[in-house]
């Protein structure tokens, strides 16, 4: 059995990582990490996460030692707690999406004393999603225009997502474009004829979608849609759980969903 602790436990995510967590008969419910001051310091996490009464307190510091904790927080919280996870050994899963340059450096670096996993999104349809687009960008090479939009409910704070800018970075990577010279985000005023090389990113934020990429390779009579559809948070939360067992009793370093679902590029 895995020792499980959560950051960031009365967020939308984080909640539900805490009931399925204590569900989940293979992992043990640890600790329940919140930011200071918030309201529901002290109360049973139970209480948020609507899973009854649990014996384990929302806290604003990691005071227990566990094998793996998970973070859907915020860019600031995550490298706050993996500093803490990698001064108490305790491997550590991110699905936190925002993150800087800065910030995925600074996870590279804790990755050399605990596992680490860094995902911008943990399901495992949008992972195979990942492997396909890639395959079918290299297959079509420039002949099709490549777009990717997205949707997301009203409240995320983050555009594009993250999984949208690792589809982007897929593509790049199996058609040897570049993310700062060939990606650019929405399009305005007259933008002129498109460029061959050239991949768009689609914000949009409506409601309470939980999450939908779209992946478009437009070719002249012809046209190749590949589509994720998100119906509930709790696809994200299960891959974060299933990701958690994976990486427990790993090595240090760096790991990614794909690493879980043995998925070979």
């Amino acid at each position: 059995m895995f020792e499980i602790a959560v950051n960031g436990a009365c967020g939308r995510m984080g909640a539900r990582i805490a009931a399925l967590a204590w569900e989940d008969p293979e992992v043990k419910l640890v600790a329940a990490v919140e930011r200071p001051g918030h309201q529901s310091l002290g109360k049973d996490v139970g209480s948020v996460s609507g899973c009854g009464d649990t014996g384990i307190k929302i806290t604003p510091s990691l005071t227990v030692q566990a094998d793996v904790l998970i973070d859907f927080s915020s860019p600031e919280s995550t490298i706050a707690i993996a500093e803490v996870c990698a001064n108490k050994k305790i491997a550590l899963v991110v699905g936190t999406t925002g993150l800087n340059i800065r910030q995925h450096e600074k996870l590279q670096s804790f990755s050399q004393v605990i596992p680490c996993l860094v995902s911008p999104n943990m399901s495992v349809g949008v992972n195979i999603m990942f492997n396909l687009v890639a395959q079918v960008a290299r297959m079509t090479e420039k002949e099709f225009d490549i777009e990717i939009v997205e949707t997301h409910h009203r409240f995320k704070k983050d555009a594009p997502s993250g999984t949208a800018l690792r589809l982007a970075e897929k593509i790049c990577e199996a058609t040897g474009r570049e993310m700062g010279r060939d990606v650019v985000y929405g399009r305005s005023g007259i933008a002129g004829e498109r460029p061959a090389d050239q991949i768009g990113i689609h914000a949009v934020r409506s409601g309470d979608v939980v999450g939908d990429h779209t992946v478009v390779f437009g070719s002249l009579g012809e046209r190749i849609e590949i589509t994720h559809k998100a119906h509930t948070r709790d696809t994200f939360v299960r891959g974060a759980i299933r990701a958690a067992k994976f990486i427990a009793k790993k090595s240090p370093g760096m790991y990614r969903m794909s690493d879980v679902l043995q998925i070979r590029s």
